[in-house]
């Protein structure tokens, strides 16, 4: 089957540029080897910039109705100290949704503009054939097929374990981040304020999503669990829920009397860099394309925004002429770390103290202090 384009991977970023492409009147094939809904560790929180996109994409109205309370606070929760301060911009919001409803939502978004679901299927090679992608791919069954495309956008993530030559490779280190994330509910948080928690070994997050479901998400060092579990026993998402209430003090009296709602969900390693956005005619989109800390909260965002940024640097192109296609490739490369270049700084000295609370304990005494210092830093990790 021939396309102009196929996009690997239906999450935010895929099903972006999906709707992207496919609105520009491109043959588009959307590939994602998992059924929807589906749950994953993520943090789920998207800013205020992202309302002029799902305006675009025509989901701004199904987003409103579905996401959470407008997040109107951010706070730092570090220790015993619980400091609140405005969230930047003061007309739009950020929300936060559920990835099993977001991934949907936008999925069915692209099928809706033309796009050719291809689900589930894995792609298992991609190879370069007489100037054009040829992907394979497998399909529940056993059943395989085979699409050709002048371009192909990798947009399966950092996270995920393939063959394909746009993966990552997955070696452990003591110094790689693993990631948490749970749902409770009946929990106690103000429905507007979305915290920062700050921990030894590392750092999270905490904001109220869709259907009334708190998402508590996390990262901490592998070192920093290994020392936990000498002191302590149980599953890793056990160790690291006592972990969090027995050092933070908001964690506590947020999470008392609350109850898990499902399992705690976990995935690693989570390794935050700026990579490359476009090679031989493959475009990365998402944390593939460049991955900022969880501690600012911008993953989804970032992966919305750079899908619909590489949507407009392929408008109007002929997508079949290699020198556009490169040319297109370096704007789109050089686009991505103009925006995203100062999020992933930011990302990078915000997650270095948090989980650091001697380093960090001086500065959070000046945060509290100056709470007006939590509205500054939201604004330049990209909220307003």
């Amino acid at each position: 089957m021939s396309y102009d384009v196929i996009v690997i991977g239906a999450g935010p970023a895929g099903s972006t540029a999906a709707i992207e492409l496919a609105r520009q009147g491109r043959r588009v094939a959307l590939v994602e080897r998992e059924e929807f809904p589906r749950r994953k560790v993520c943090g789920e929180f998207m800013s205020a910039a992202n309302i002029p996109i799902f305006h675009r994409l025509g989901v701004e109205e199904a987003w409103r109705a579905h996401a959470g309370p407008e997040i109107r606070k951010v706070a730092l929760y570090a220790g015993k100290r619980m400091v609140t301060a405005p969230m930047p911009g003061g007309e739009s919001f950020g929300r936060a949704l559920g990835r099993d409803v977001l991934d949907t939502l936008l999925r069915d978004a692209a099928k809706g503009e033309g796009a050719d679901l291809h689900q589930p299927c894995r792609a298992v090679a991609l190879d370069h054939v007489d100037g054009e992608h040829e992907v394979t791919l497998e399909a529940a069954g056993g059943e395989s097929r085979t699409l050709r495309a002048p371009i192909v956008i990798a947009a399966h993530g950092s996270w995920d374990r393939t063959t394909l030559p746009t993966g990552l490779p997955k070696n452990a280190g003591t110094r790689d981040l693993l990631g948490f994330k749970a749902y409770f509910k009946d929990a106690e948080l103000a429905d507007d304020t979305m915290p920062l928690l700050a921990f030894p070994g590392g750092y999270g997050g905490i904001v109220w999503a869709d259907a009334g479901r708190l998402s508590l998400s996390c990262c901490i060092r592998a070192e920093a669990l290994d020392r936990l579990r000498q002191e302590h026993s149980g599953t890793a998402a056990e160790i690291v829920h006592a972990h969090l209430l027995a050092s933070c003090r908001g964690v506590r009296e947020v999470l008392e009397g609350a109850e898990l709602s499902g399992k705690w969900l976990a995935t690693g390693s989570v390794r935050p860099a700026i990579r490359t956005r476009y090679q031989d005619g493959i475009f990365r989109v998402g944390n593939l394309a460049g991955e900022a800390h969880p501690a600012i909260a911008e993953g989804i965002s970032m992966a919305i925004q750079s899908a619909s940024l590489l949507g407009r640097e392929l408008e109007g192109i002929d997508l079949h002429d290699a020198a556009l296609r490169d040319a297109a490739g370096q704007r789109y490369s050089s686009s991505w770390v103009r925006r995203f270049g100062p999020r992933l700084q930011v990302s990078r000295t915000v997650a270095w103290m948090a989980s650091r609370p001697h380093a960090f304990g001086g500065i959070a005494a000046l945060v509290e202090a100056v709470p007006r210092l939590l509205t500054v830093g939201a604004g330049l990790s990209g909220k307003a």
